[in-house]
């Protein structure tokens, strides 16, 4: 996964100004569907999946919803369960986590998926444990 633009910027401030991003004491991320690239100048509203139902799930910025390894990676400890489909459904390419349960909140990492997924009526899209993984090199 890759940061976005903003995400990158905040970083830099935060690390080398001190400055806290608007995100930094939040006690939760929200991972969110993309049926297109968002792209590292995109907010979580960027390509967002508007399936039926379709919502931003909300996961602990915990160690108990997070594990991290001496490899510099981080994974989703449970699985990650989107709400069912409804009627209209989409294709979706890529996931994204950020700041905001709704609205253009921070895209803060997004990715590719390694494959499609189309999501019809009844179709519960999800993340297996240590599916999502996202790295910093």
């Amino acid at each position: 996964m890759s940061k976005s633009n903003t995400s990158e910027l905040d970083l830099l401030k935060y690390v080398f100004q001190g400055v806290t991003p608007s995100w930094g004491a939040a006690a939760n991320l929200f991972v969110g569907l993309h049926v297109a690239d968002p792209g590292e100048t995109g907010d979580q509203t960027t390509n967002e999946s508007t399936y039926t139902n379709y919502t931003r799930v909300t996961i602990s910025r915990s160690t108990s919803a997070w594990t991290t390894s001496s490899t510099t990676a981080c994974a989703n400890i449970a699985a990650i369960t989107f709400p069912a489909c409804g009627t209209t459904g989409s294709t979706v390419l890529y996931v994204g986590i950020g700041s905001s349960f709704s609205g253009a909140g921070v895209l803060l990492y997004s990715g590719a998926l390694t494959a499609q997924l189309a999501i019809s009526n009844g179709i519960t899209p999800s993340f297996n444990t240590a599916s999502l993984t996202t790295t910093e090199d």
